[in-house]
């Protein structure tokens, strides 16, 4: 077995052994438990699951000192980053809790017995139902919000799913330190043992894939670990769903009203996104096509002098600041790209990252800038009228996300190019920035491939439909009926004789 350590990203050195690997053995011992654990807390119900959410975020909310400074001296991110992402971690633990109190994730309909244009009909009673047991790998930029105690965790848990979670490599010490606090909270809450595991190392992760007891997978990180593991889960005797956030470009499209009334302003903000957090956020805007002309040269030249004070960030690890390296040279290098702006110079020590600016043309845009760059970098391509932005939108791969900002009460453009992204994207932005995701229950955090299932989101309410499945009882008697599906209970939207009734 291999040592599982941690490391300072600032400084690049080995600070602490956390565990060791998990062995098959253990693997399979979790989820075995995972597995018997199941009957438990689905039995625990709505309100008991909600009680043990809260639990949770109360849990955590005691340790934060504890957690925040292992998640800061393991990522670099900052204590007021790292502050702000553990309250969104338990916002959306009481959000779910929230979510089963009001019930209505649960599909409920009824169809009574009776006559129809097509014959006699049975009584026929739907409802969604736990999947069973989830793994849920960590992402290496969001230690809490999408990693052991994150959303998929969170929307899991409310589903009545056990959760085995994979620790990202990236930060082993938080996510070892937040699953012993959410563990010690379940049990106390009255979950059952086998409610939460953590698995450490890479194959104790492709086990957990495989494992015959997981019944769907959670996963936030790069195209090639999403194809890794899609080809252990197709592999299986019985394919189980895979529910992955895997890269996105997220383009942004500045029309020449919007340049002409803001440009300097959003040449500024659109540099405070795509370097935010060190620009390792899956919403990070990679690619900003920009009107040619003096309007679009003042928002360049505005992203060229903030990029010019950019510091040159600690990124997550080493493999991150390598490939970060690799790629920004490479699109630097591309035909037709030149290099116009370039941040500090890095310390030499830890995994620092140099924060650049490209430009190119939107007319022959070059293929390899339609790939995302993970870290501090984007590019500008500048276009020449309607026709030109248009064909280099037909290039756009699938993003989770498409800008656009616009000039004041300005429509027509704005809503072709909604139309034209719309079939590319999960979230449509106008006038603001894709960085920052909130989580509530009109979001949406996905789209088509690169996202894995275009059907569901990882962020908000309805990311719980993902571990749920249909089942109808036909003539079932009361006694055997879920509680919500009986005659007399009033407490959760449902759908009766195909009418909406509300809770009394």
């Amino acid at each position: 077995m291999s040592d599982i350590v941690s490391t300072d990203p600032r400084t690049g050195e080995t600070v602490e052994v956390v565990a060791q690997e998990t062995t098959t053995e253990e693997v399979d011992r979790l989820c075995t438990a995972a597995l018997a654990a199941a009957p438990g807390l689905d039995a625990l119900g709505r309100a008991g699951r909600a009680a043990l959410l809260r639990a949770l975020a109360d849990a955590l909310e005691a340790r934060r000192d504890d957690v925040v400074a292992v998640a800061d001296r393991e990522t670099a991110l900052g204590p007021t980053r790292l502050n702000g992402e553990l309250t969104r971690t338990c916002y959306q633990l009481r959000l779910f809790a929230e979510v089963l109190d009001e019930g209505s994730y649960l599909e409920a309909a009824i169809d009574h017995a009776g006559d129809t244009p097509m014959g006699p009909r049975p009584d026929l009673r739907r409802m969604l139902v736990p999947i069973g047991p989830v793994a849920v790998f960590g992402a290496s930029n969001f230690p809490l919000a999408f990693s052991v105690p994150g959303g998929d965790t969170a929307s899991a848990l409310a589903a009545g799913c056990p959760v085995v979670v994979k620790a990202h490599g990236s930060h082993p010490a938080t996510s070892q330190l937040v699953f012993d606090v959410l563990d010690a909270a379940a049990r106390k809450a009255g979950a059952p043992d086998g409610t939460l595991g953590i698995v450490h190392g890479l194959q104790g992760g492709a086990d957990l894939v495989a494992h015959p007891a997981i019944r769907a997978v959670g996963f936030t990180g790069s195209v090639n670990g999403g194809r890794a593991l899609l080809e252990i889960i197709e592999r299986r005797p019985d394919p189980v769903p895979f529910f992955g956030e895997l890269s996105s470009l997220n383009p942004v499209v500045v029309t020449p009203q919007a340049a002409a009334e803001r440009g300097t302003t959003i040449g500024t903000e659109l540099v405070g996104s795509f370097t935010l957090g060190g620009g390792q956020f899956c919403t990070k805007p990679g690619l900003a096509f920009v009107p040619a002309g003096p309007e679009g040269d003042a928002v360049v030249d505005a992203m060229a002098e903030a990029v010019r004070g950019a510091a040159a960030p600690v990124l997550l690890n080493e493999g991150i600041a390598a490939s970060y390296g690799r790629i920004s040279d490479g699109l630097a290098g591309a035909p037709g790209v030149e290099e116009i702006a370039r941040g500090g110079d890095p310390s030499g020590r830890g995994f620092e990252a140099v924060p650049r600016l490209l430009q190119t043309t939107a007319a022959g845009l070059p293929e390899q800038v339609t790939e995302e760059c993970f870290g501090p970098v984007s590019v500008v391509a500048r276009y020449d009228g309607e026709a030109e932005l248009f064909a280099a939108l037909d290039q756009m791969p699938s993003s989770l996300t498409a800008t656009v900002l616009r000039g004041a009460g300005e429509t027509e453009l704005p809503l072709a190019v909604s139309q034209e992204l719309r079939t590319r994207a999960g979230r449509l932005v106008y006038d603001a920035y894709p960085t920052g995701v909130a989580v509530s229950w009109a979001q949406h955090h996905g789209g088509p491939w690169p996202s894995t299932n275009s059907q569901h989101t990882s962020v908000g309410t309805t990311a719980i439909r993902r571990f749920l499945r249909p089942v109808t009882w036909q003539g079932a008697p009361q006694e055997v009926l879920p509680a919500e599906l009986t005659d007399d209970f009033r407490g959760i939207p449902r759908r009766i004789d195909g009418v909406l009734e509300l809770p009394r």
